[in-house]
């Protein structure tokens, strides 16, 4: 994995050792960055990254202009390697790294960010519940986002903040805008809407 773009831009991002976990495609994160791009201005924005494993979405923020990014992960071995990742690429400053699950984390004071990453494992028992917990306990700001990567087990679509849904492979992209309008009409197949409208469109 590498850094897409910024000023981190060919950096490798390595995965630990003997760490089970599955880092977001190329392909999904480029896509990711791009929608936010275009919609969301990155430049000093204050971002959480859930289930960080590698760092992988938390790096690329920085490299693209994030002015903090909070790192959550639950193994010990994660975070020491996103430790040295962050001394490595010489942003610790901008890089803070928690080592706790994200249960135990969410269920502290929330703090408002412009917006969370949550990459969890398939199998994750709470997944149903993130978008709740992200949306209506504090951890977004009036204007913020929540990204989300899930399986086809999990279905979002019909959810009244969500904007964008997008399958790359076998994990779905979902988004979700703490300031979306509730009583906006709801696509099945994702968000195809007038860009006019300040939703995001769903890529052909």
């Amino acid at each position: 994995m590498r850094i897409i773009t910024g000023t981190l831009k060919g950096r490798k991002i390595t995965v630990p050792a003997h760490v089970d976990m599955r880092p977001t495609s190329d392909r999904a994160k480029e896509s990711i960055f791009s929608i936010i791009e275009v919609r969301k201005h990155l430049s000093g924005s204050i971002i959480l990254d859930l289930f960080a494993g590698s760092g992988n979405l938390g790096f690329e923020a920085i490299s693209r202009g994030a002015s903090k990014v909070i790192f959550v992960e639950s193994s010990s071995a994660a975070t020491e390697h996103i430790e040295k990742t962050a001394r490595l690429f010489g942003v610790e400053k901008q890089a803070h790294i928690i080592c706790s699950s994200v249960e135990t984390f969410l269920g502290g004071p929330p703090s408002p960010f412009d917006i969370v990453f949550a990459d969890p494992p398939y199998e994750y028992p709470e997944m149903t519940r993130l978008p709740e917990i992200v949306l209506q306990e504090g951890w977004l700001k009036a204007d913020g986002w929540f990204i989300l990567e899930h399986d086809k087990r999990h279905h979002f679509g019909e959810h009244p903040k969500c904007v964008f849904v997008k399958p790359y492979g076998r994990t779905i992209v979902t988004i979700f805008r703490a300031d979306q309008d509730t009583g906006s009409e709801h696509n099945s197949g994702g968000r195809k809407t007038d860009i006019q409208t300040d939703r995001l469109v769903d890529e052909p």
